[in-house]
């Protein structure tokens, strides 16, 4: 990395864009009542992924970024487990008709927190009130240090085809230093039993930037996760907000790698990956060339979620639980964070959305160029902006931001057609920030762009 490069742009906090507006712009404008009309609204050939968010850990892990809290009574499992049961049989009456579903997340927290016979009831729920295809991809997060062999046996009979492991770092010293202590034989054993119940997708969680972090031990991690052979992993920078997250307040920020050193890591780490096989992925995922997220990112089919990268082509994303957030053609809902008002409003037979935000044309069209750049490293704003109905110089003109990216050789422009450069890739968010029509630097709600 150049370090006039690293000077100028890498202590910038900005969006990871896996949304464009991205959440802090949603209001209380948006409720209930709009995201039941948008629900009615959509069109009779559309498709749904759905994403159940699961908010709950045996323990805090310092680093956490997420809406969880720590729980010991599993009551309280069961009961948010019925009250997502229900959300979906409202969701889906208020749809009034059983639509496609093509990919399932569970996220979290922890979702195989629940008990085996409680998320095998909320897998026949949705089955129930959606078409789930046969093909559907159905995904769970998971903390290798709480799986069970009769959650394994559950998530195997519920058609559970794809895990994501979260590893993070093998290094046992940053591993205190984050409050998550996790051997590699833990998740070498959960890796085994899941390819032995059939669950062959397989994901691993990454992070650099983290306490006491260096470049050998984040290769020492990629050393031993190779030797798991998961089809994909995504590689992520800590990102350290402890005026949002408190329990981040934990971590000692003299001992957290500045800048430079983050960079360095993850450079060693996506050079490792390469090395061993796998095909880089926009900013953060790796995969085995013939996966279907490799063979995406060729075919230039690639999307971006709340969940990353991804495959999923569907322009309907419902979300369920606390805090969950769902898109829809209209735009963006989000649940109510806190559990218990979030309970409250699923018993009194309403949406839990909390709040919101409604796409304007513009949205949708810097929505389109933000993607694009995030997915390719480029962008053709000539063809984009034809096909919303705009032009590529007024676009261009208001990206005021790109220019010194431009002159610094971050951003190549032939004619209306935008590339980053590929030693400049690891700042692709500062230019999707270009586009980005909401954004307001002085709010320190973000990472850092390195």
């Amino acid at each position: 990395m150049r370090a006039d490069l690293a000077a100028s742009y890498g202590e910038e906090r900005l969006p990871r864009y896996t949304s464009y507006p991205t959440a802090p712009h949603f209001s209380a404008a948006i409720g209930p009542d709009t995201y039941a009309r948008w629900l009615a609204e959509l069109s009779a050939g559309a498709s749904a992924s759905l994403y159940l968010h699961v908010p709950f850990c045996r323990e805090m892990c310092w680093y956490c970024g997420c809406h969880t809290q720590i729980v010991r009574r599993d009551e309280l499992i069961a009961g948010y487990q019925r009250t997502l049961r229900n959300e979906i049989a409202q969701v889906a009456e208020t749809i009034g008709r059983r639509i496609k579903v093509e990919h399932i997340h569970f996220g979290g927290g922890t979702p195989t927190i629940m008990q085996p016979e409680a998320f095998a009831e909320l897998m026949a729920t949705m089955r129930q009130k959606f078409f789930v295809l046969p093909s559907a991809e159905i995904a769970v997060e998971i903390d290798p240090r709480t799986l069970t062999a009769d959650m394994v046996d559950a998530m195997r009979l519920s058609g559970v085809n794809r895990a994501s492991l979260g590893v993070q770092s093998f290094d046992p010293v940053v591993q205190r230093a984050i409050n998550r202590v996790q051997s590699f034989e833990q998740t070498a054993s959960v890796v085994d039993m899941l390819r032995r119940a059939g669950i062959e997708g397989l994901n691993f969680d990454l992070i650099y930037g983290l306490p006491h972090q260096t470049v050998a031990s984040c290769l020492d991690t990629v050393r031993r996760s190779l030797t798991l052979a998961p089809d994909r992993f995504s590689v992520f920078g800590y990102a350290h907000v402890p005026s949002f997250k408190k329990h981040q307040q934990m971590i000692n920020e003299a001992v957290l790698p500045d800048g430079l050193a983050r960079h360095d890591q993850a450079c060693a780490i996506a050079n490792a990956l390469k090395e061993a096989g796998y095909v880089q992925i926009g900013l953060d995922h790796f995969a085995r060339p013939g996966d279907s997220m490799a063979v995406a990112f060729e075919e230039r089919t690639l999307r971006r979620n709340f969940q990353g990268y991804t495959t999923d082509k569907s322009e309907v994303l419902l979300g369920f639980g606390a805090s969950a957030i769902g898109h829809l053609p209209q735009g963006y809902v989000q649940n109510e964070v806190q559990i218990g008002a979030y309970a409250q409003s699923i018993a009194a037979g309403h949406p839990a959305t909390a709040k919101g935000y409604g796409l304007t044309d513009d949205d949708r069209l810097r929505a389109d160029i933000i993607e694009r750049i995030m997915c390719e490293f480029s962008a053709d704003l000539g063809d984009i902006c034809a096909r919303h109905g705009a032009e590529a110089g007024a676009m261009l003109d208001s990206a005021s931001r790109l220019k010194p990216l431009i002159s610094d050789g971050v951003v190549r422009l032939d004619g209306n057609r935008l590339a980053v450069e590929k030693d400049s890739r690891f700042l692709v968010r500062s230019v999707a920030a270009a586009f980005d029509a909401h954004l307001n630097p002085a709010k320190q709600l973000h990472s850092r762009a390195v």
